[in-house]
């Protein structure tokens, strides 16, 4: 190797002597090895020991502030939910609860705007017998009310009709028939017939239900019922 001692441009051929940029007479070039230095073994830094002590301190105070925030909680929303939860009602209550109704409403004396009603009232009045509802009984029921208590158990008032009621699931469909009534002021007297298909078998039975219009709404006071022939 030869080297230009004016523009320092290096020559690997060992046989021209001068510079072809300038003419300058070419000088061998001594490279001179670096010394060998052998590698020091390898010393890993230090690892430093984790705390743990910080990540106990932080869950504990995460589970305590979870803690009183669910305690917080419980006083805010439980008084609420016990507010809007109704207190069970014994049968008793049911049947003695006295009608807060105040309406002067007189009775209606259209014959055909009777019998739409008390129409509406016996589906109803079916309906709460088969679903042994005993709120809508005794809604529908006057106070003074008598019926059947059932074959050959002679008559019951309205808390006893409440009080043995059960939900009955046998009977797949009702209809009403030949629906007649017969007004006498306040006092109303619907009279017809009403088909059960139980078990998929209909069974007749003749009736006569009896209302009083109390607080602008009818109520039945009476009823009598009995199997066709």
């Amino acid at each position: 190797m030869k080297r230009c001692p004016s523009c320092n441009r290096t020559y690997s051929d060992s046989n021209q002597t001068f510079c072809v940029e300038d003419g300058t007479p070419l000088k061998d070039v001594d490279w001179e090895a670096a010394p060998y230095n052998p590698p020091g073994t390898y010393v890993p830094p230090p690892v430093k020991e984790r705390r743990v002590w910080p990540w106990i301190l932080g869950i504990a105070g995460a589970f305590i502030l979870g803690a009183v925030a669910l305690m917080i909680a419980a006083a805010i929303f439980l008084p609420r939910i016990a507010r809007q939860t109704p207190a069970p009602v014994t049968v008793e209550e049911i049947a003695e609860t006295p009608e807060t109704e105040n309406v002067d409403t007189p009775a209606p004396t259209d014959q055909e705007q009777v019998l739409a009603q008390l129409t509406d009232l016996e589906n109803e009045w079916t309906v709460a017998n088969l679903n042994a509802d005993k709120r809508k009984l005794a809604r529908i029921l006057a106070d003074d009310y008598v019926g059947p208590a059932g074959p050959g158990q002679g008559l019951q008032g309205k808390k006893e009709y409440i009080n043995t009621i059960e939900r009955d699931t046998r009977i797949e469909k009702w209809e009403f028939k030949d629906l007649k009534v017969h007004l006498a002021g306040n006092r109303a007297t619907l009279t017809g017939k009403i088909t059960y298909v139980v078990d998929g078998q209909a069974r007749d039975f003749d009736f006569i239900d009896r209302f009083v219009w109390r607080n602008g709404r009818w109520q039945a006071t009476g009823s009598e019922v009995k199997e066709s022939n």
